[in-house]
């Protein structure tokens, strides 16, 4: 799918200019149609991400009493089961509740604000019984931020900005992790009409990089006829790869030039009714109420009003929340 394409970030991090400049055109073409990059050269080995993958497998295959020890509504710390995100509700798409489970973790370093800190930075979970999932995850997520604030850098370039137009507002970010886990119909039960692993939606922050697996009921993402899509289709799979997508602020942030990456995990198959596959979400936010608004003319295209980022965050995580 050449709308989006594959971005090596070994020429941008090579310092040659033409070669960074090259790549900064190609993102800002991908990210004015589907809101979606593959990124090679980012130096997280398969074997690094499959571990994540292990450990997460051991506390997934726990009886669900046990797991349910765990049990957090989104935005918490710890075990989402099976029916308690419906993604959909997020663009207003009425859809049944998501087809997943999911281990969530988020930043757990306070700043010093009781009124940040109680939400956006409260203490995370971790499992007794998946003893090696913490210092594995943790691990991982280092690695995530240090790419994601390099991919912040390039996108800053891609718009003709200063490198660190998007990284000085992530000395405290918000980010958030999902391991999501797909399992076939024996343990999720046969879906419903119009029921997805994950419902149709739009990520609200600012760039989410993700670590996926390839499936018959796997990732579609949304690419609009008027740039050249066929609606939706299903996403380009590169094992090597991570798979990126830009956020509704950071959509807003561009006033629209960047397309916010619609995108859904379609529901386990006829064809392959118990595939089984899981995910690495990691969703790199801005700091606690950065206010966000919009570049102006001639790059950005809409002039929204500026937005809270916290305030926008918290209202979409409690849009998707079920019950």
């Amino acid at each position: 799918m050449s709308l989006i394409p594959t971005i090596d970030l070994g020429p941008w991090r090579s310092g040659d200019p033409q070669a960074r400049a090259a790549a900064a055109r190609e993102v800002d073409a991908a990210l004015s149609t589907a809101g979606f990059l593959l990124v090679t050269g980012h130096g997280v080995t398969r074997e690094t991400r499959d571990r994540v993958r292990a450990t997460a497998r051991a506390f997934f295959d726990l009886p669900v009493e046990v797991k349910q020890r765990y049990s957090v509504a989104v935005g918490g710390r710890g075990w989402l089961a099976k029916g308690a995100e419906a993604n959909g509700y997020a663009e207003g798409t009425e859809t049944p509740p998501d087809l997943k489970e999911s281990w969530t973790v988020a930043a757990d370093q306070p700043i010093g604000d009781p009124e940040i800190d109680e939400y956006w930075f409260r203490p995370n979970r971790w499992p007794a019984e998946a003893p090696e999932l913490q210092a594995v995850v943790e691990d991982y997520l280092a690695r995530m931020r240090g790419i994601a604030d390099e991919l912040l850098r390039l996108l800053a370039a891609a718009l003709g900005q200063p490198e660190d137009f998007f990284t000085r507002h992530t000395s405290r970010t918000t980010y958030g992790f999902n391991i999501n886990w797909y399992p076939g119909v024996s343990v999720v039960g046969e879906p419903e009409p119009g029921q997805y692993r994950i419902g149709p939606h739009t990520d609200f922050g600012t760039v989410t990089l993700l670590d996926r697996q390839q499936g018959k009921g796997g990732l579609q993402v949304y690419v609009d006829p008027a740039d050249g899509g066929s609606g939706w289709q299903d996403a380009p799979y590169d094992p090597e790869a991570l798979t990126v997508n830009i956020g509704d602020l950071m959509a807003r942030w561009t006033g629209d030039r960047w397309r916010s990456g619609r995108h859904r995990v379609l529901a386990p198959t006829p064809q392959a009714p118990e595939e089984d596959l899981m995910s690495l979400v990691y969703f790199y936010e801005c700091d606690p109420h950065t206010t966000v608004a919009p570049l102006p003319a001639p790059l950005g295209k809409v002039a929204y009003e500026p937005v809270d980022s916290s305030v926008y965050l918290k209202a979409k995580l409690d849009a998707i929340t079920v019950g």
